[in-house]
Order: C-alpha cells, then structure tokens, then sequence
C-alpha cells in the first residue's frame, strides 16, 4: 500500500496552495513529509526557509504543562528562539483568547482551547513556510475566521508561503491562488483554483437521490470529531416524501436528514447549506434559525427541511449538511457535497430562468416608475 505514489509538484515564494480530496486519499501524510516529521520511501522534498505547522491538535504540547510552559515548548519545537517567544509572548496570548487558563495545565483544555493555542503559536513564528491541516474545523466559528484573516496577512500581505488542506471549499477560494486534489494518493489536479473546485464537486456528489452516509466511509469529504453526535443520511424529497433528484424551478423542494446522538445534548443544532458547482454557497437552512431545538436524549432522529417554491435558476446544486451539539466548538460532524440535485425550467413561467448566468437564485420584487420630466 501506498500512501502517496508518484506526487510531484512546485511552489513558488509566495504561493497558496490549497490541498483537497477525500478522506485517506494522503493529504495529511503530504503535510508530515513536507514538515520532515515523516521521511518519504523514496524521492526526495527540498526546501528553502522555516517550516511552522500546524497539522494535529495538540502537537508539540505536553499534558502536565500549562498553557505558558507549553507556548515555550512548542515555539522550541517549532524552532522559536527564547527570546523570540518571549517577544511574542504577549501577542500569542492575545490571540489565542486563553489569557485566563494560561497556568492551567493543558489537559484540561478542550479541542478548541488546543487548536486556538496551537494556531496562535505557529501563526505567530515568523517563517517562510506555513503548513496547515484540517484542525481548525475543531475551533469555533469567530476564532476560524480569526484565524483565515491570520492566514491572509501571512499569505497575502506578507508574502510568505502556505499550503494548506482544506474541506471548506470557501476557505480554499479565499486563500488559494493554485490547488492541488489528490485521488488514491496520486495528483489528480494542479491548477486554477475555481476550475479545480468544480471539476472536484462534481466529481464527489452522489448521483442518487439518497446518500447512506453510514456506508459511503473515506468517500467523503468530511470532517469534525463525532464524538457526541454524527449525519447518518440525508435525501432530497418532494411534497409525499418520495425521494426526488431533480425539481422544477418554483418547485417544492424537500430534504430528508438522519442523525444520531451519542449522548443527552442540549439544544443541538442542524443545518444544511446549498452550493452551486464551484462550491460557492448559495443559501442555508438551520434548525438554530427557523426551528431551535430542544435538549435531546441520546439516539437517532429524522429531520425533514421543506421550501415551498425554490427559485433557485436551472442548474446543478449540491447539499453540504452538518451537525453541532457545542456552540463554543466547530462542527461535530460536516460533509461537504454530500448530494446533487437538478432544477429545470418549468413550464408554468413565460421566462426563460435558464438564461440566466449570474447569481443562482430568483427573488421577485415589485417595481413602480413615473416619468421626472
């Protein structure tokens, strides 16, 4: 087995590589060889300046350490001078919004305390190189984008190098300027960054009208720890509840969702998100909006979400779905294009919606006008 095979590619100072691909295609063991921490087979990886990582939660940090002990140990291991912490030192704190746990010892810290620390750390060592893997779906929502704007002063305004890997298709657009997706451990794609995306989703939504979430395994692109909960299906339905792939425009549109829950959570939240082929997100449905839940007992619930006209432009759209039970953290569980769907052009209108190249979805409005002369 081969967990990569044949990958080969260059990066210029100043590059944004975003790195996407199903689960156990060799994303994360990429990040490992470039960071040296795994030795490749055979070939070799050359390169010019410092590495920072960031690839697992809590690396680099010890158990029994506090918060403050473990920023110097991890800069160290990061290759941070003492006096290069200590200048830091404040800024790293601040950052990570941990000021009143500092002397706590860090196996008290939940995943999200890790995460923050740990980004804060490695976004902070002024180096060349910035490796980032997928831990930062564990962080709550305000500290992501903390986190991309921390990515965009370094990427952009500073002009050093990032590769990162990504499930969030919004952040690859946000901070790439080249992709990469890998398949089976071979680079499947290099290049542009929206055409990758589309050629990617298109080539990950199920064709059918239902997906078994439970049995699809590394087929999706998924993340988020399941501990407390996790998405078991989810199918797109018409009015009677019989499964349905493709709509007309102005159509009901319905989506069936299974989850479970692994224990009592209060008031956890569900919500679905619509994304056009390029992966640009169109709209979302949450229970935290439209329908706040209960405190729910352990077990497995059936969801149903309906819209009663949807006037999303003939075309072809994905679901992206997810599951949170912690407010402060990142989703338990979320699956990007998960399912397709198709809206046609319906008969009942004079108008031509598949004309229609910009925006993805129709709002009616009322118009009035009087002659100024």
């Amino acid at each position: 087995f081969w967990a990569l095979k044949d990958v080969s590619f260059e990066v210029n100072q100043g590059d944004r590589i975003g790195i996407i691909g199903r689960n156990g295609v060799g994303k994360s063991t990429l990040l490992k060889i470039l960071s040296r921490i795994t030795e490749p087979t055979t070939g070799k990886v050359t390169l010019h300046g410092r590495v920072a990582s960031l690839l697992e939660v809590g690396t680099g940090f010890h158990p029994e350490l506090s918060g403050r002990e473990n920023i110097y140990l991890n800069g160290a291991i990061l290759g941070m001078s003492k006096a290069e912490i200590k200048k830091k030192f404040d800024e790293i704190v601040d950052f990570a919004e941990i000021e009143k746990f500092l002397d706590t010892a860090v196996k008290h810290y939940s995943s999200g305390m890790y995460v923050r620390l740990a980004f804060a750390v490695a976004a902070h060592l002024e180096s060349e190189i910035l490796l980032v893997d997928e831990v930062l779906a564990v962080g709550d929502i305000q500290f992501q984008k903390k986190c991309l704007g921390k990515m965009e002063e370094i990427a952009i305004k500073q002009g050093r190098t990032v590769i990162f890997v990504s499930h969030n298709m919004d952040t690859i657009n946000f901070i790439s300027n080249k992709l990469l997706i890998l398949h089976k451990g071979t680079i499947q794609y290099n290049g542009d960054v929206s055409q990758g995306i589309q050629l990617y989703l298109k080539n990950c939504a199920s064709n059918m009208k239902t997906v078994d979430i439970a049995s699809e395994k590394n087929e999706l692109q998924r993340y988020g720890l399941r501990r407390r909960g996790q998405i078991l299906a989810i199918s797109t339905v018409d009015q009677y509840n019989n499964l349905k792939e493709t709509f007309e425009f102005n159509d009901y549109f319905g989506i069936q969702m299974k989850i479970g829950l692994n224990e009592k959570i209060n008031s956890p939240e569900v919500g679905i998100c619509i994304t056009n082929q390029k992966g640009h997100r169109l709209s979302h449905l949450c229970t935290k909006w439209d329908f706040p839940l209960p405190s729910m007992e352990k077990g497995t619930y059936v969801f149903w979400v309906s819209i009663d006209a949807l006037k999303l432009y003939p075309n072809t759209y994905l679901l992206c779905c997810w599951l949170r039970t912690n407010n402060l953290e990142g989703s338990d569980d979320f699956i990007e294009g998960v399912l397709q769907f198709r809206i046609i052009q319906s008969n009942k209108f004079s108008f031509d919606f598949s004309q229609m190249t910009a925006g993805g979805l129709y709002i009616k409005s009322q118009w009035k006008y009087h002659n100024h002369a």
